[in-house]
Formats: C-alpha cells, structure tokens, sequence
C-alpha cells in the first residue's frame, strides 16, 4: 500500500471558540455513496456531522492555518460530528470546489483535517485503512485528491475538526 497521506502537528491557538459557532446540518452530497452505504446496511437518516463554513462570517482564528499549510483557493469549515454521528468510507469529490475554481483534476487538491480538541473515547477517524485516534488538538492529517476516510463519533462528548481544501502552492502548475 503507498503512502498517500501525512500526519503533523502545529501549536493550538484557537482555545474553545470553535464550540460557539452556529453549526448547520446540511445533507451528505454525494448519492452514489449514500446507495453503497444502504446497500452495507447503514440504517440511520442523517449522516455526517454539523458544519460552520465560508458561507458564514470566518474567524479570526482561521487566518493562521492557510499561512501554515500554503494552500491557494484555501477554503475552510469548522466540523462538529455530536455522538452517533458517522460518516462512513468514501473519497471526497470536491464538485463545488472544482466547479468553483476551474479544477479538473482532484488530484491537485489537497484536504485537510486538523482536530481542534484531545481525543476523546469513542472519537474515531481512519485513512486509507489506518486508524487514527489518540489524537492531541493541533494534530493534523493531510491528503490528496479522493483518499479514502472515514470518521465516526461512537463517544460522549463532541468531536471538533478543522477541514481545509485547497492547492497545495508546490503542486500547483502554472501554464508555460
């Protein structure tokens, strides 16, 4: 299996603010998915978490990570899985982010996740087949293009994460 993803870790500077968003649930948008899910016997009506994105005024503790991970077209969203909430394998799409930016090849893209609080019991997230827990707030994983995840929080508490998009400036190609 090859590598295709990394893990890192950056100083935490946001404290609690996350938690005072005013998180949104929207639908899980891809139905070919959601079909494969049913099909695995995935009953529930409602998948994926809560999110506060760029559609809403940004904070002032998000300027910080598009200057750490170099990212053009940095887009942003706050995500909030409460307990129960799941969302299992797939690879994103990144269709608006594509459509917005004239991307056609997702490859180029990269995502993201930083989680904003310690782990907790039952907080879950896996990468290409690889779990990881344990985490401390400021760890992150980045990955390109439609890298299979999935994340789940079988816990108690609330599981918060940053979800970052973008180009990554050192795979951007520039026309001759």
């Amino acid at each position: 299996m090859t590598l295709t993803w990394q893990v890192g870790w950056l100083d935490p500077w946001w404290q609690q603010q996350h938690r005072d968003l005013a998180y949104v649930h929207e639908p899980f948008n891809n139905a070919q998915d959601l079909e494969v899910w049913r099909e695995l016997g995935f009953t529930q009506s409602r998948f994926t978490g809560d999110m506060y994105d760029m559609r809403q005024p940004k904070p002032d503790w998000i300027d910080p990570f598009g200057q750490h991970f170099d990212m053009l077209h940095f887009s942003w969203s706050v995500y909030r899985m409460r307990p129960g909430d799941c969302i299992p394998e797939h690879g994103d799409t990144y269709q608006k982010f594509c459509d917005i930016h004239g991307i056609t090849d997702i490859n180029q893209i990269q995502r993201v996740i930083v989680f904003l609080e310690d782990w907790q019991s039952g907080h879950y997230f896996e990468i290409d087949q690889t779990p990881v827990v344990n985490w401390s707030a400021g760890d992150w994983v980045t990955w390109p293009g439609s890298t299979p995840h999935l994340a789940a929080n079988m816990g108690r508490q609330d599981r918060y994460t940053l979800q970052l998009t973008g180009l990554v400036n050192s795979t951007v190609r520039t026309p001759a």
